[in-house]
């Protein structure tokens, strides 16, 4: 796992991919830090997370995962990947950490937004703790979505369209009915933000992403088999 998890990290820094993700990621910080703690003179950084989670992980997400399976399958290094002495669990395993990692650096870039605050005012360090923990789990959930959807094809624009569409109805679809409230990933994402720390919504999370990963492996160890 760990060799997949080095190469595809140097795969993200050796490209411009990498750094791509984590500037628009910061772009979107700064608007909604200016947004929602500059222009409101607020010392809560909740909302900072919140939005940014909610907007800025539909244009992170698909650009981090439509290339992780699509890409290998359309050069044809797939085959090599199945066929290596690693378990498919170890390799998907790897993929999904080093996209996560991305957003993790990203994240520990944000916390600059805490000093600046600490300027004007006192914000709660362990508010923004628990916000950043939400926002992780948040990204493993929204990463393992974008996985499965490269999984299936070997186009990476269609990879990153099924993301962004899955990303954006479940948005809406709690609204419309009460049984899609379990894949309305931001609900179980508003207690971190406000600083609260959920059980329930950290286990609903890690078994969304289990979900989803385990999907993944099922689609590769049937490609396996049929390579």
């Amino acid at each position: 796992m760990w060799a997949v998890l080095k190469k595809e990290l140097k795969s993200y820094f050796l490209s411009p991919i990498g750094y791509v993700v984590i500037g628009i990621f910061l772009l979107c910080f700064s608007v909604f830090f200016y947004l929602t703690t500059i222009s409101s003179g607020s010392v809560d950084l909740g909302a900072l997370y919140y939005y940014t989670a909610l907007y800025g992980l539909i244009i992170i997400v698909p650009i981090l995962t439509m290339r992780m399976f699509a890409e290998e399958r359309k050069n044809g290094t797939e085959q090599l990947l199945l066929t290596s002495p690693l378990s498919i669990t170890k390799i998907v395993m790897g993929k999904l950490l080093a996209a996560l990692s991305v957003i993790i650096i990203t994240l520990l870039i944000s916390f600059l937004f805490y000093f600046i605050v600490m300027f004007f005012g006192e914000p709660n360090i362990g508010n923004v703790l628990v916000a950043m923990l939400g926002f992780v789990l948040m990204s493993m959930a929204t990463l393992s979505i974008g996985m499965f959807a490269s999984s299936l094809t070997e186009n990476q624009i269609i990879a990153g369209i099924i993301t962004i569409a899955f990303l954006i109805i479940s948005l809406f679809l709690s609204d419309i009915s009460t049984v899609f409230s379990p894949i309305a990933l931001m609900n179980y994402y508003t207690s971190f933000a406000q600083g609260v720390i959920s059980i329930e919504n950290i286990i609903s999370l890690v078994l969304f992403s289990a979900v989803f990963i385990s999907f993944t492996v099922i689609i590769m160890q049937r490609r396996k088999l049929v390579k």
